[in-house]
C-alpha cells in the first residue's frame, strides 16, 4: 500500500516526475536561447554565450534521462522514498523556475547538472540515490535563492 512518503512508488508517479523534468528541460532551452540571441552590441560576455550552449547541451542529456524514464515508468518506480510525490514535483517546478529567470546563465549549471542526476537517479530506481539527488537539486535551489 501506498503512503504519503513514497513519492515515487508508481508509474504515474515516475510519468509525473519525467514530465516535470521535461518542463525543466523546456526552461534550459528557452534560457540558452534568450542568452544566444542577445544582440552583438548587448552587455553579454563570451563566457555567458559559451554557458548558453553548454546548457543546450545538458537540456539533450536530460531530455534523454526523461526519455528513458517515460520507456521505464514501470520499472523504474522507488519504493520507499521518505518524501511525498507532491514534494518532488515541487521542488522540480522551482528548479524550472529558477532556470527561466536567472540572470546570469552561469549560476544555473549546477542546478541543471542536479536535475540531470535526479533523472537518472529516478530511473536506477534506488530510494537512497533519489534522494540525495532531491538534496542536491534543494541545495542549489536554497544556493540561488541566497544570491
Amino acid at each position: 500500500m501506498k503512503t504519503d512518503q513514497d513519492g515515487l512508488a508508481s508509474v504515474q508517479d515516475i510519468m509525473a516526475l519525467a514530465a516535470q523534468l521535461s518542463a525543466c528541460a523546456g526552461a534550459m532551452h528557452e534560457r540558452a536561447l534568450l542568452a544566444i540571441r542577445t544582440p552583438p552590441d548587448a552587455q553579454l560576455s563570451q563566457e555567458e554565450r559559451d554557458h548558453a550552449f553548454a546548457l543546450l547541451d545538458e537540456e539533450l542529456v536530460l531530455r534523454q534521462h526523461v526519455h528513458a524514464l517515460y520507456l521505464d515508468a514501470a520499472r523504474a518506480t522507488v519504493k520507499g522514498l521518505g518524501q511525498p510525490q507532491e514534494h518532488v514535483l515541487a521542488l522540480t517546478a522551482d528548479a524550472a523556475e529558477k532556470i527561466r529567470k536567472i540572470n546570469a546563465i552561469a549560476n544555473v549549471s549546477g542546478l541543471v547538472a542536479a536535475l540531470v542526476g535526479l533523472a537518472g537517479a529516478a530511473a536506477s530506481g534506488v530510494p537512497g540515490t533519489v534522494s540525495l539527488a532531491l538534496k542536491d537539486v534543494r541545495d542549489h535551489i536554497r544556493t540561488i535563492k541566497a544570491r
